[in-house]
């Protein structure tokens, strides 16, 4: 269980992105910059989990890629674009990680812990026993699980997912209400 008091820098931050960060596109992926649109009150989060955390990363699974339907390319925009727009907040994004593969049993395609234990081998100093995934989807709460590390959903585009949930240790509305959980910095 997550005891949010307890929540310093020497923790970690893994946050998914699509439902999470960004409105999901129902059935289809983001292509470009344009198509991505922060969820209300993101910006405010990132401000808070900056000030809370020692390390933010964002985990994604990026099958669009894998299918050919965008190229990696602009992914990376997509991406350096987010990373800049946190920056001008004081938000630090230290790594994203991608999985862009289409075999489910690829190492890095959540729920699989690749990525997780990517982040751990590039940055020695974190403890995935203090980090804590955020995401939208059981596959991102297993992917936690996986790696050993917290969970919090949000229900952004599962509102009626059933609580409690073994997976599940915090459910919020949304990214906003989560940050707003806590403790001052």
């Amino acid at each position: 269980m997550i005891k949010l008091h307890e929540i310093d820098k020497s923790w970690s931050l893994f946050l998914d992105r699509d439902g999470v960060i960004n409105h999901e596109k129902h059935l289809d992926y983001i292509y470009n910059y344009a198509e991505f649109v922060y969820y209300e009150g993101v910006e405010e989060a990132m401000t808070t989990f900056a000030r809370n955390f020692g390390k933010i990363f964002i985990v994604t699974n990026q099958r669009g890629v894998g299918k050919g339907l965008m190229t990696e390319s602009d992914l990376n925009d997509i991406h350096r674009k987010m990373v800049e727009r946190f920056q001008e907040l004081h938000c630090n994004i230290d790594a994203i990680y991608y999985c862009t593969s289409l075999d489910n049993s690829h190492p890095d395609r959540k729920p699989n812990p690749g990525m997780a234990f990517r982040a751990k081998e590039d940055y020695p100093e974190i403890d995935l026993s203090k980090s804590i995934v955020v995401g939208n989807n059981l596959s991102d709460m297993e992917f936690g699980r996986n790696a050993g590390m917290l969970t919090v959903f949000v229900q952004t585009t599962h509102p009626h997912q059933p609580l409690p949930h073994p997976l599940i240790d915090l459910a919020f509305k949304d990214l906003l209400n989560f940050s707003r959980a806590l403790p001052p910095a």
